[in-house]
């Protein structure tokens, strides 16, 4: 059996709502995330899930002991699986981001994997934290089921990295 990795964004916040930049800020799940979550569950109970990891975020971590309670597994954090930093957007909606910060805006907008926020993190600084923990999560989990909840960007950067496609 290969190992399999279900690799799953957390739940809907208040921030998500409202189109703003969460980043690395703690935010909980919102009342719409937890049922999102809670339907993910059920889709998931029949799954032999050996393990899970989580961004040690709220939000991740509130989404991983719910996806987790079906299997009797205690969510693993993992600090590598943390949404990028945003900088100076965190907490700003893009529409805030596009009039306050045009020019900065724009440049990550066309190149996001090296260019990032002020005081923030660049698709490159993701994936060197991320990626080594995907790594480790896969050699300690051979041939086993394993969850791992995260975010959108981190798992964007992922799936490219891991499949060769371009961020």
């Amino acid at each position: 059996m290969p190992t399999r990795i279900f690799l799953v964004r957390h739940g809907a916040t208040t921030l998500t709502a409202e189109d703003r930049f969460a980043g690395s800020s703690d935010v909980s799940l919102s009342e719409e995330g937890r049922q999102q979550v809670k339907s993910l569950a059920r889709r998931l109970e029949n799954e032999p899930l050996r393990a899970v990891y989580c961004s040690p975020l709220d939000r991740t971590t509130e989404t991983a002991k719910i996806l987790a309670a079906p299997h009797g597994l205690e969510p693993v954090p993992e600090d590598g699986l943390r949404e990028i930093d945003y900088g100076h957007w965190e907490g700003l909606r893009r529409s805030e981001i596009e009039a306050k910060f045009a020019d900065e805006y724009e440049a990550w907008q066309e190149d996001p994997f090296t260019v990032g926020p002020r005081a923030g993190e660049s698709g490159i600084n993701v994936l060197n934290r991320a990626l080594p923990v995907m790594r480790r999560i896969v050699e300690d989990n051979r041939h086993r089921n394993v969850l791992v909840v995260a975010h959108k960007g981190v798992n964007r950067l992922l799936i490219s990295s891991l499949l060769g496609f371009d961020v």
